[in-house]
């Protein structure tokens, strides 16, 4: 069991931390026809904004309450009921998100009394989901603020047992629900839905970030309002569904509610990275659909194999600083381990309990200071782009995982779930390392006679 070393120190250098707005606002952004609009100042979603934007490479839709000095002081309660009306009324979505900030909980907002008092004045919009969520940004981080919102998603949209008769568990025979964490990338997405659909099950993803935000273009003009990810009419059918596939231990919360509404049996999985927990996964999906492995699968298994056997000089020992978010921390970092990797440093810029097993003797709770001075021996750092200046003081490369990649193209798009995104992964690890190599002089012996070490030897 890892120790669990707190924040030393009363500020953050070199912050790691996504807040929570901006995951909550993420999670929203994986359903269809749907806006987030955080509670709170114009600035605080221009930022998350602008992260979204240089990401994923995408116009993002993302509304504001815009509170100033006035309301911040004499109440923000009209910004949040007039804003709600008019993107329902501009935009008609099915869904709006509705995030708080720390300017508003600061305040001490009730946010779920305010959509209250929306349905009251404007019963017009009923037919409009509000899902309201608490996420301050002095606590938490993105992956804690995308699991409040998905939380927050199914208690407001997946109905209760007993609400519809209709409503049975295994109705649908061949659907399963799949909760998917914010360690997931829009690829990582894409590549879970094909490995599901690949034992005759249908999957319904919450969020799918993989159908919204996989960066493709469309015919027709730009739309205010999210285009793809989770239809309201799937989320609401999630109580017939055969299982439930949590994949994110901090999604252990949602996947709670979900259970206690429908009764739906789950399954569930710290992460999908590396041989061990791929197998854990496909003998689960195996399990649930009565079929025997596909052939496909056992050969992208041994591929995966080769791959281990192909890297496994460059992996063993290979020194490895980590600095990302608790799930995706504890993916790597089994990940890495199980083929010799040394963890020297990992950072989390928030607690959670998956931390407690890791692989390594200590996590750090803190920033990307604390990554530099506890990887000083570290060949390689595992980060988002915000470690780019850190790994460039370390003299070391970085490999670019997490939210968000700002300086790379195409980050959002990477698989590394699977037994191929663990294969790539495997590849671009060693070819990492091997590349700090090339500028090795090439050793010559002192006992070798001058003559036969070629022109240009100095005889002393």
């Amino acid at each position: 069991m890892a120790e669990i070393l707190k924040r030393a120190k009363p500020l953050a250098v070199s912050p790691l931390k996504v807040s929570q707005p901006v995951g909550a606002s993420l999670a929203f952004l994986g359903l269809r026809h749907a806006i987030p609009m955080m509670h709170g100042s114009q600035g605080c979603t221009a930022f998350g904004k602008v992260f979204f934007v240089r990401h994923f490479r995408e116009p993002i839709p993302l509304q504001t309450t815009a509170m100033d000095q006035v309301s911040t002081v004499m109440g923000a309660d009209d910004n949040v009921v007039e804003g709600l009306k008019t993107i329902c009324e501009k935009n008609s979505p099915e869904i709006i998100g509705l995030p708080t900030t720390g300017l508003s909980e600061t305040q001490g907002t009730d946010i779920r009394r305010l959509v209250k008092r929306f349905r009251e004045e404007y019963p017009q919009f009923d037919h409009i989901v509000v899902v309201p969520v608490n996420t301050p940004d002095y606590t938490g981080s993105l992956e804690s603020g995308f699991a409040a919102a998905v939380e927050a998603i199914i208690e407001c949209m997946v109905p209760e047992r007993g609400e519809q008769e209709s409503v049975v568990v295994g109705r649908r025979r061949r659907q399963v629900n799949v909760l998917a964490s914010s360690a997931l990338t829009p690829g990582d997405i894409e590549a879970l839905k094909d490995w599901i659909e690949a034992f005759g099950l249908r999957p319904v993803v919450l969020p799918d970030i993989g159908d919204s935000l996989d960066g493709h273009l469309m015919d027709g003009k730009f739309s205010a309002l999210t285009v793809g990810g989770t239809p309201k009419a799937e989320i609401e059918t999630m109580g017939e569904s055969i299982a439930t596939l949590v994949i994110g231990r901090s999604l252990d919360r949602a996947a709670d509610a979900l259970k206690r509404r429908t009764a739906v049996p789950d399954f569930r999985f710290d992460h999908l990275m590396g041989l061990d927990a791929c197998d854990a996964f496909t003998q689960t999906l195996a399990q649930i659909s009565g079929q025997p492995v596909p052939e496909k699968i056992e050969r992208q298994r041994a591929q995966l194999q080769d791959a281990m056997v192909d890297t496994h000089y460059q992996t063993g020992f290979a020194r490895v600083a980590l600095a990302l978010d608790p799930d995706h921390l504890i993916g790597f970092a089994r990940f890495l381990t199980g083929m010799g990797v040394e963890i020297v440093a990992a950072v989390s810029p928030a607690r959670a309990e998956v931390l407690a097993d890791m692989p390594c003797a200590t996590v750090q709770i803190g920033d990307l200071e604390d990554l530099e001075h506890a990887a000083s021996d570290a060949q390689l750092v595992i980060s988002n782009s915000h470690a780019v200046g850190t790994a460039e003081r370390l003299g070391v490369p970085l490999l670019r995982a997490g939210f968000p990649q700002y300086d790379w193209v195409g980050g959002y798009a990477r698989t590394w779930i699977g037994y191929r995104g663990a294969r790539q992964a495997l590849f671009d690890f060693a070819n990492i390392i091997l590349g700090q190599h090339h500028d090795t002089p090439a050793y010559r012996s002192i006992f070798r006679p001058v003559e036969e070490a070629g022109p240009g030897v100095v005889k002393h």
